[in-house]
């Protein structure tokens, strides 16, 4: 199912403090960043694909980023407190251990909102996740957006047929 980006709507409209951006924001941040993005939204979460052609067949698709709502994959971030969301980012090994080290062993509050930290689940494949970033932490996270997406696209250009 592919749709824009779909919010909550407004009778799940929840105020979030000015000093933190919407999933609304981040989305079209994504949008205007990116060429070549393809978002699917479903029940409330968003999955950005690097797909420009929009020819990859669904079950060969893998998203650079994501950005979840609830606690359908998993309940570390506890993200059906009203208004909560996770940004999901896949980044180089390189990267990931730049930030956090191994982050064996290391231990995390993934309930802290705007705070760059592993993926509860997905770090050891070396995701990185804030909740409800700011603006200024949004900023320094859209360098690891971009990698994300660089090295979607060149996954990407690894697969298609050469002529």
């Amino acid at each position: 199912m592919r749709k824009l980006f779909r919010g909550r709507g407004a009778a799940g409209a929840v105020r979030i403090p000015p000093s933190r951006m919407t999933e609304l924001q981040i989305t079209q941040a994504i949008q205007e960043s990116f060429v070549g993005v393809d978002i699917v939204a479903e029940s409330g979460d968003s999955f950005f694909f690097y797909d420009p052609q929009r020819d990859t067949p669904p079950d060969h698709r893998f998203p650079f980023a994501t950005l979840v709502t609830g606690d359908r994959y998993d309940s570390f971030s506890n993200l059906e407190r009203p208004g909560i969301f996770r940004l999901n980012i896949g980044i180089a090994r390189v990267s990931f251990e730049t930030l956090f080290g191994s982050s064996e062993g290391a231990s995390y509050d993934f309930t802290e909102l705007d705070q760059l930290m592993p993926h509860p689940v997905y770090g050891k494949m070396f995701w990185a996740c804030v909740l409800n970033p700011s603006p200024e932490t949004f900023s320094a996270v859209h360098r690891l957006l971009t990698e994300a997406y660089d090295l979607a696209a060149g996954r990407d250009a690894r697969r298609a047929p050469t002529a």
